[in-house]
């Protein structure tokens, strides 16, 4: 997949499109740019986690988890599933995952 050629002959739908793109990604980028974000991130790649388990993965407070967790939820990256008191976060789709295998694949290996 290549990335695409811009010309002076786009219409203007093709420019908003490109635009619209680029402020969804920018968003999805600033998201995942935080490093709680990121090892949230990297531990629901495993497997749908609950708040309690993810403070005890990351040793945070519950107050920071519940922050960040509430920012991936926003950006529609983590669905939560509630069970009694618990709450269960999972992804919400692959793009978290497609990203932390490039980033992984970049700065950790």
């Amino acid at each position: 997949m290549g990335l695409p050629q811009f010309s002076e002959e786009l219409t203007d739908d093709e420019r908003d499109r490109f635009m619209e793109n680029a402020t969804n990604a920018s968003n999805f980028l600033k998201t995942v740019s935080h490093e709680g974000r990121l090892m949230i991130l990297c531990h629901l790649v495993t497997g749908e986690k609950s708040v309690t388990e993810l403070e005890e993965l990351l040793s945070a407070r519950q107050a920071a988890v519940s922050q960040q967790l509430s920012r991936l939820r926003l950006e529609g990256l983590v669905t939560p599933r509630r069970e009694g008191k618990a709450i269960y976060y999972r992804l919400a789709d692959d793009r978290p995952k497609r990203i932390l295998e490039l980033v992984y694949d970049m700065f950790c290996n």
